[in-house]
């Protein structure tokens, strides 16, 4: 039976809410491409210990594509699409505070995995909102029920947009520079790869508010321009031959490697590590857009460095990241908005275009409340 929060309902003479799901096309995994489609959703109705959440924003992640793409495990085209979310409770069930009425909050964009520092407790894995079967709730959708213990405030000197932008890239960086490279210090120079996508940035504004040296490599000078903005040393193209001789002479005098590399891509990161971190230096890795694979080296090995994987992270973590956002004040960095509601799919299935083209810099977010004055035809 399809879940009644996701189900297509009767029309009546009320406006019903509104969510976006995938629509099933033909196709083999990575040639499809599955179109979106606006659905109406029942109101819902919350148990004893959940919300009820008006989302006012929601943003993208890559996995939102690769799911349109079906390279992303367990696909559904009735649970709504996106990880990121943030709205205002209007109700609750019977057995939470009512305090909460009226609280702006931000959903912890996945389950399973509670305190603990290796991986999630959960012997089902880690499980994301948005476009999957594990787990029916993703913030494409106007109103949600989410339990008490699965959100947190929005700091106050966020709007919902940047609120949005939050979650997911967030807790990945968090995860990836604080729990995992043990160099979030003072002084430490940190090298992150790829400047430009969310998990990349909030991990430069983290190290930055801790006091590290923070180096980054892209493909434009034009990026790299606007990470020295945020709190960058310097950067370098990874489109230039032996850039690492060039990242190299950046680096301060008195501490001229590099103590850890925070990387995305994959590709020839070690190969380039070997020549800037210092002896045991790490590289924490949280994904791998170049490819699935990689080399490791006897180079690598000679010089004692470290390669750690990295996930999003715990509930514990999500928290700890949230109170650091508050207390620094940072704003994570919004590329686009998309204005007028899920009914602008023209405008959404555009933003997922910017995304796959790699033009963004920051979280690409939809306005999931169309205002007033805005119509339909509202557009980016």
């Amino acid at each position: 039976m399809v879940p009644s929060r996701v189900n297509r309902v009767r029309s009546n003479t009320d406006r019903m809410p509104k969510a976006i799901v995938m629509q099933q096309v033909e196709g083999k995994p990575g040639k499809v491409y599955y179109p979106l489609k606006l659905i109406d959703i029942a109101t819902p109705s919350p148990k004893s210990n959940e919300l009820v959440v008006k989302i006012e924003a929601a943003a993208l992640n890559h996995r939102d594509h690769f799911l349109r793409q079906h390279l992303y495990p367990a696909p559904s085209f009735i649970t709504p699409l996106l990880a990121d979310g943030a709205g205002v409770v209007t109700s609750t069930g019977s057995s939470v505070d009512k305090k909460w009425v009226g609280k702006r909050v931000l959903l912890t964009p996945g389950r399973g995995w509670k305190d603990s520092p290796d991986g999630p407790e959960d012997p089902r894995g880690y499980q994301i909102l948005g476009g999957t079967s594990t787990i029916p709730l993703g913030t494409a959708q106007e109103v949600l029920c989410v339990e008490e213990d699965e959100v947190e405030v929005v700091p106050e000197h966020l709007s919902a947009v940047q609120a949005a932008a939050l979650p997911l890239t967030g807790l990945t960086g968090w995860r990836a520079l604080v729990s995992k490279s043990n160099n979030a210090l003072p002084g430490r120079n940190i090298l992150i790869t790829g400047i430009g996508g969310g998990v990349a940035l909030m991990v430069l504004q983290f190290a930055a508010a801790k006091g590290c040296n923070v180096y980054v490599t892209s493909g434009g000078q034009e990026k790299i321009d606007k990470a020295v903005k945020l709190g960058a040393k310097g950067g370098v193209s990874y489109k230039s031959e032996g850039w690492e001789k060039d990242l190299k002479k950046q680096l301060p005098k008195d501490r001229p490697y590099i103590d850890a590399i925070i990387d995305g891509a994959g590709g020839d990161v070690v190969r380039r590590a070997v020549k800037l971190l210092k002896p045991g230096g790490t590289i924490v890795q949280y994904g791998m857009t170049v490819s699935p694979k990689m080399d490791w080296s006897m180079n690598a090995v000679l010089n004692n460095l470290e390669l750690r994987g990295s996930t999003m992270g715990s509930r514990r973590e999500f928290r700890e990241m949230i109170a650091f956002v508050n207390e620094k004040k940072i704003v994570p960095v919004v590329s686009r908005v998309v204005k007028g509601g899920l009914e602008n799919i023209e405008g959404i299935d555009g933003v997922f275009k910017e995304m796959s083209e790699g033009r963004q810099f920051g979280k690409l977010v939809v306005e999931v409340q169309a205002e007033e004055s805005e119509g339909k035809s509202s557009k980016l």
